[in-house]
């Protein structure tokens, strides 16, 4: 097994033992002694600690390969994506809003209207913190516009032989690239991670596409150090980007499908005939692995995510009386909650406020003009098989410009020709 794997599995395990702790102490009669637990307390960020790259890393997983650079911290726009309220570091709150919910161990968090693009309360906003596998959300925004999904695709040893989470791909199986992206949104496997970065040039070609997919929407807080979320060098996001790929995830309606979706079958693989006595390895079912799909009322889907370096990551969205609210959750810890319930309360929060409160949003993206920005701001690059479609407000603008530019070449080609017939004249 894996050690990143072992220690996810271990986490979970003492998760249950802490829980069956809890009922034990419960039924516990009051002569029992006073707990000494030093309470809860939520990660401060007032400091703006995490302002240009994540919190160092606990292993060896960022360390640069042989011969390979070490990445520089990603620029810091000037004035903040969406507003000068989500430059502040701490909680963000609209005014006489009531306070946030208690237990909400996410260092940085957001709560946004899908729809409108507004954000309704946040906390280290634009911080910068490790993905982990809620970066399959930007893969699947990539794979989705790309390839063929209907496409049959043979599994490898490579596939199966990933470090992490994985679905049960195995070498010599049959799989659409539809149930691919099934197994890599439902069930997080980073064996379908890699089997879809390989039809995009693999790895290091994917991450280059998911980064200008990210440029293009303007995500400047994020870099991709992987396709499947495995922590690299230079990984980096932050609770306002993640809100940001995630919508422009759900504006594809089936990914909005997929991450809705409780269960559904996965095809096996052949035996594999250097292990002695191995048979065919039947379909099985793989499900859904995000708790709020099934806890909360009105849920629509989300993303999990975990590494030893990012600790639990989250995002999600729900639908109430028309509104579509999403919540994104960055370095967070299995208590005094689990992550899908931290994101149960503030939806709840975010719910409760009144429409039309904002404290910023994902529609005002101008930052200061600098070449680092200009930089930043460049489409993709010819080739990456990815064609974002800009904002309304860029197309109106990129109109505008046309004609203007238009109208200027035509004035200028009327006053040249006249110049020309007089000279002939």
């Amino acid at each position: 097994m894996k050690i990143r794997e072992f220690r996810r599995r271990a986490t979970l395990c003492v998760g249950a033992v802490l829980a069956v702790a809890a009922i034990g102490a419960a039924a516990t009669p009051s002569l029992a002694a006073p707990s000494t637990t030093t309470p809860f307390a939520t990660p401060n960020t007032d400091g703006c600690p995490q302002k240009t790259q994540p919190p160092a890393p606990i292993d060896e997983s960022e360390v640069p390969a042989p011969g390979q650079p070490t990445p520089t911290p990603l620029p810091v726009p000037t004035p903040a994506v969406g507003g000068a309220r989500l430059g502040d570091c701490g909680v963000v709150l609209p005014p006489g809003a009531a306070a946030v919910p208690q237990d909400i161990s996410a260092t940085a968090w957001v709560v946004s209207d899908l729809d409108t693009g507004e954000v309704l309360a946040a906390k280290d906003p634009h911080g910068r913190y490790r993905p982990a596998s809620t970066i399959k959300v930007l893969l699947a925004t990539v794979a989705l516009r790309t390839l063929d999904l209907n496409k049959v695709v043979v599994g490898t040893q490579a596939d199966a032989d990933v470090d992490g989470t994985k679905v049960g791909i195995g070498s010599g199986g049959v799989y659409t690239n539809r149930q691919l992206l099934q197994a890599l949104i439902m069930a997080s496997g980073n064996d379908a991670a890699h089997a879809i970065a390989a039809q995009l040039g693999g790895d290091a070609a994917t991450v280059a596409k998911m980064n200008e997919v990210a440029k293009s929407l303007r995500a400047w807080d994020t870099r991709a150090a992987s396709p499947s979320g495995l922590d690299g060098p230079g990984m980096s996001t932050s609770a306002y980007d993640l809100a940001l790929l995630f919508r422009e995830a759900m504006t594809i309606p089936l990914f909005a499908e997929l991450i809705h979706t409780e269960q559904v079958d996965f095809p096996g693989y052949p035996a594999d005939p250097r292990i002695p006595g191995d048979t065919d390895h039947p379909g099985f079912l793989i499900g859904n692995d995000n708790h709020l799909l099934y806890n909360y009322e009105g849920a629509l889907g989300g993303k999990t995510g975990f590494t030893d370096d990012a600790r639990q990551t989250f995002v999600a969205a729900a639908q109430r009386d028309g509104r579509r609210l999403a919540v994104t959750l960055l370095k967070a810890d299995v208590l005094p909650l689990r992550p899908w319930e931290q994101a149960a309360r503030l939806l709840d929060y975010g719910f409760a406020l009144p429409r039309g409160t904002s404290i910023g949003d994902m529609h005002e993206t101008t930052v200061q003009s600098t070449e680092t920005d200009v930089a930043l701001a460049a489409p993709p690059a010819s080739g990456s098989g990815y064609s974002a479609a800009p904002p309304a407000e860029d197309r109106r603008v990129s109109t505008r410009t046309l004609l203007i530019v238009g109208g200027i070449v035509v004035i200028l080609a009327l006053l040249v020709g006249a110049r020309q017939a007089k000279r002939r004249r």
